[in-house]
């Protein structure tokens, strides 16, 4: 399998092949998603919760996104990278959100960058288009603007914003978007929406009739321990797992049965018997040293 690019996704969504997204954030997670063989990777500004233990998205930094961004760069081969532009790093001013986007290609080492809102948004989408970077929209439930929302709650669900909704999604396609999630909607609007526009939509929450399909690495592997969303399927449960592998090797630490000698390394036996007698004085052999009172070994000036 060769690397994923944006024909290959066009491709898909015209011969009606589901597209797979999920988030990664770091070398380890990026090489498992990369080898499972999804189409997208995307470094999720939701990283602020599931990885940094922040409540919400919007504290996530510039600094930060690109740091994961290049951890999961590395790890990655054949999917196709996005980059979340966090909060405030491309409302304020056009130009800003054009150089932060170069640095998400620049710095991170990703392939395109996302960003949420609709048609107030049309302007920095043709701005970072102009440049060359391809963009990924977010419409519905966008987690940045979850205070203005009212909270997590479902998205579109009266007639009129619904068109609004719909509205929004041409216009971001015209802008230049490739793509456009949508989060937190009625089935059947997403799937109006999905047939009305030649690009992509990925849906979270959003129903079976988007050209594809993104769930966060946490919720799908049961690690993140706050909330499991409605439309989250846990394909694992491995919190407690992890859990009960790491008490074992704390409770093998504390009785002495970890680490044993299939984990320890040897000496040559003529070496170290040079090494017994330049450093250590006979009664603090190693085969004497449990009959010697500690407050004696204390005394010694070597470690042994």
């Amino acid at each position: 399998m060769g690397k994923v690019s944006l024909l290959d996704l066009q491709k898909k969504k015209e011969a009606g092949q589901p597209i797979t997204m999920l988030t990664a954030y770091d070398y380890p997670g990026a090489k498992l998603v990369d080898q499972a063989g999804a189409d997208i990777i995307l470094v999720g500004d939701s990283l602020a919760m599931t990885v940094l233990g922040h409540p919400s998205t919007v504290t996530v930094t510039m600094e930060e996104m690109l740091h994961h961004c290049r951890a999961v760069a590395r790890g990655t081969s054949q999917a196709f990278l996005v980059g979340d532009m966090p909060f405030m790093s491309y409302q304020a001013e056009v130009a800003e959100a054009v150089r932060n986007a170069g640095r998400f290609i620049k710095e991170g080492g990703m392939e395109a960058v996302k960003l949420e809102g609709g048609r107030e948004m049309v302007a920095v989408v043709q701005a970072i288009a102009r440049v060359g970077i391809p963009i990924m929209g977010h419409l519905g439930l966008t987690p940045q603007t979850t205070t203005k929302l009212g909270g997590y709650k479902v998205q579109a669900t009266t007639a009129t914003t619904a068109t609004r909704l719909w509205e929004d999604a041409l216009m971001l396609e015209e802008a230049g978007c490739f793509a456009i999630v949508l989060e937190a909607i009625p089935a059947p609007v997403a799937e109006v929406v999905t047939k009305k526009l030649t690009i992509p939509t990925i849906g979270i929450g959003a129903g079976v009739g988007c050209a594809g399909q993104v769930l966060v690495f946490h919720d799908v592997l049961g690690l993140y321990d706050k909330f499991v969303p409605k439309f989250v399927k846990q394909y694992a449960n491995l919190w407690q797992p992890i859990v009960t592998a790491l008490e074992s090797y704390c409770q093998e630490v504390t009785a002495g049965t970890f680490p044993t000698a299939d984990h320890s390394f040897k000496m040559d036996e003529a070496e170290w018997g040079k090494f017994k007698e330049m450093v250590i004085p006979p009664e603090y052999h190693p085969s004497t040293l449990s009959r010697v009172a500690m407050s004696e070994v204390k005394k010694m000036k070597v470690r042994i």
